[in-house]
């Protein structure tokens, strides 16, 4: 058992069983064992790639879809440009390199990071020195104005409390003890006091929720709303996904038990991206699948204009990349995108109709 898996297992015995919830958040976000506090998650060296790490091509079309929405904004000055979770600041980079041309742009940004995790904050200082960006662990640390704001696999991450249905109704599944003193799942004896929130299920069904996401929606859409602007929301999920259990755990890229090694595994689970729009509570448009989104940014005309003055190898490189970015039994139709806006502007990019169209 890890120091934070000893530190989790203590807690219980002296406390009673803990929610999946408590777990994840011990888990990743613990001040100095949680896994987003220490871990280099990301790349070939770490537990997961990202779409930003796969292509430039990603993090380039979604600048373009940020300067888009700034013009459409009337270009106000300063804008705050938040990124959620930037990893090692690969999106951010491409997205600004990519909008060097945009007039007054650069200029009027404000760069906001949020994120927990030091050593990847030492990275994003590295690759992103130049843009001056300020880092806070919290979203409502940002300070208030027009908003551009990106989050682009930061919502999995959120805890999420899991409910199995038994023939008495609904039960919330708990992190406990075994006779041995090991962590093990098991089912609260009473209902949970978010029985009304969970739908009418036969026996043996499972949902489950993010109250963290819930949260963090509410108060992004109470920003938008106050003070203008546009969040992109990418991640993999679907459109109502709190009706399954999805939470699971990754480490060396390989799929391991939810409860293994707390603060040295990742553990994710799908967005239920309705609830999000719910909680924001200002307009939104999608969520579209991810290839159709990309397609319509025009990924297809980038990956040629790569590929003009490409070797062979550097090619096929470029069709592979684009393929797992946009391919339906890759990445294409897992992620979903999302936008909220305040209403203000035209409708965006890459979203043929409101609130949805595709699925």
């Amino acid at each position: 058992m890890t120091e934070l898996g000893g530190l989790i297992a203590r807690r219980i015995a002296l406390t009673g069983p803990i929610s999946l919830a408590d777990f994840m958040a011990e888990a990743m976000g613990h001040p100095r064992l949680g896994y987003y506090r220490r871990a280099l998650p990301v790349g070939a060296a770490g537990d997961f790639t990202t779409a930003p790490e796969i292509s430039q091509m990603f993090g380039e079309l979604l600048g373009a879809w940020l300067a888009e929405r700034w013009l459409a904004m009337g270009r106000p000055a300063p804008v705050r440009l938040v990124e959620l979770g930037p990893g090692r600041g690969t999106l951010m980079a491409d997205a600004l390199r990519a909008t060097r041309s945009v007039p007054g742009f650069h200029a009027a940004i404000d760069l906001h990071l949020v994120d927990i995790n030091a050593p990847l904050r030492e990275a994003q200082r590295s690759t992103l020195q130049a843009y001056r960006p300020a880092w806070h662990e919290r979203f409502d640390e940002v300070p208030a104005g027009p908003l551009l704001l990106v989050a682009n696999e930061f919502f999995d991450a959120l805890p999420v409390r899991q409910f199995h249905r038994t023939a008495k109704g609904w039960r919330e599944r708990m992190v406990g003890l075994d006779e041995a003193g090991a962590l093990r799942l098991a089912l609260a004896p009473g209902p949970p006091p978010f029985e009304p929130l969970l739908p009418e299920a036969p026996e043996g069904a499972e949902a489950e929720f993010s109250e963290a996401g819930r949260a963090l929606a509410g108060a992004i859409g109470a920003r938008i709303a106050r003070d203008g602007g546009w969040a992109l929301i990418i991640d993999y999920g679907m459109a109502s996904a709190g009706r399954a259990s999805s939470l699971q755990a990754v480490r060396g890229h390989q799929g391991v038990g939810i409860l293994e090694r707390p603060g040295e595994t990742d553990l994710s689970a799908h967005v239920d991206f309705a609830a999000l729009v719910a909680a924001a509570g200002v307009p939104a448009f999608g969520p579209v699948d991810q290839g159709a989104f990309l397609r319509r940014l025009g990924l297809p005309e980038r990956v040629q204009a790569l590929k003009r003055n490409a070797k062979a190898a550097q090619a096929d490189a470029i069709d592979a990349a684009s393929a797992r970015l946009i391919a339906p039994d890759q990445m294409g139709t897992l992620f979903r995108v999302l936008a909220l806006g305040d209403g203000r502007n035209a409708p965006p990019a890459g979203f043929t109709d409101f609130p949805a169209d595709d699925s």
